[in-house]
């Protein structure tokens, strides 16, 4: 795998080298990245910073509010009966 910018390329070595430097304080918990740990701590913490516009229901991360929106508020149903 290549990449534009080497500080991207240490990030991705440290998933084959298994290093985790980011450590929950309040579990311990290891992880790789440090986006990672920040989401992680929302389950200690309740914190949901991503409201959807509609309902008001918040998520934790945004790739959830973005699965609540088209399931509940769009129109993607891929589900039939």
């Amino acid at each position: 795998k290549v990449f534009s910018e080497a500080s991207s390329l240490r990030r991705h070595m440290r998933i084959h080298k298994g290093v985790k430097p980011y450590v929950c304080h309040l579990c311990g918990k290891a992880f790789t990245q440090c986006n990672q740990l920040k989401t992680h701590v929302r389950t200690h913490t309740g914190e949901r910073p991503y409201k959807c516009e509609l309902c008001d229901k918040g998520f934790a991360q945004k790739c959830q509010l973005v699965f609540h929106s088209r399931m509940h508020h769009g129109e993607e149903k891929p589900y039939k009966c």
